[in-house]
């Protein structure tokens, strides 16, 4: 068994929950799929069973390698080496059991990027600052995730389906894009929630920006808080 914490990967055994992910995706025979994360393709194959085409990526190249050589039967899948979050690929369906640690860089990839809907597994305390209805224990990629996308919690994921098993369990997430972001916006939001204890009168002024307001981010609904970063960039 290949083994790469170094890379926060936990690969996913169970063909059960893999056949339920593909299901969840709902590919038709005219989407194109982006898999971030091959792994040992345990989704890989059920993927492209379904669509049109497959790009399937990893950052491993012992991974690439073995996925490449394993899956060159399959006419419809294209297996590509390197950081999937600097390709430019086109697609309709994203697909991915995201390595914890590339977890809110991956939001922010899917939030500027053109697709129509994905499924992706994350670590269960991740899935939920990105659902939670608590202002105190939202982040910037809360707000982010919220304002681009429908999020809907589909399947609870044991750690014992992984190997090597994680210390924590895993949530698999449906996102359907109902906007784009751009990433200057989400830049904004990530040092407004890096003094999220200050008033907004004085985060603006982290910017260089002036404005009356005295609340905090707390008191703010996403919405408004979207609204101030838009103020910031516009000024």
């Amino acid at each position: 068994m290949i083994k790469r914490k170094r890379l926060g990967q936990h690969f996913l055994t169970s063909n059960s929950i893999a056949q339920s992910i593909v299901s969840e995706a709902n590919i038709s025979g005219n989407d194109i799929v982006f898999e971030l994360g091959t792994g040992l393709g345990i989704l890989t194959p059920l993927l492209c069973e379904k669509a049109k085409k497959v790009i399937s990526i990893d950052a491993d190249r012992e991974l690439y390698e073995n996925a490449k050589s394993r899956f060159s039967h399959i006419d419809n899948l294209t297996v590509e080496f390197g950081d999937g979050f600097q390709k430019q690929d086109k697609f309709s369906i994203f697909v991915s059991n995201l390595p914890y640690s590339k977890s809110k860089e991956a939001i922010e990839w899917l939030a500027i990027t053109p697709f129509s809907h994905g499924v992706i597994m994350v670590q269960k305390e991740f899935a939920e600052k990105l659902l939670t209805k608590s202002t105190k224990n939202r982040r910037s990629v809360s707000i982010i995730t919220n304002y681009v996308f429908e999020i809907e919690k589909f399947l609870n994921v044991g750690k014992n389906n992984f190997s090597p098993p994680p210390k924590v369990d895993s949530v698999v997430l449906k996102i359907t894009k109902k906007k784009s972001i751009e990433k200057d916006l989400i830049n904004v939001l990530n040092k407004m929630f890096s003094y999220r204890r200050k008033t907004i009168q004085n985060i603006f002024k982290q910017f260089g920006k002036e404005t009356l307001m005295d609340k905090r981010l707390d008191d703010l609904s996403g919405d408004e808080i979207i609204d101030l970063a838009k103020e910031i960039l516009e000024r």
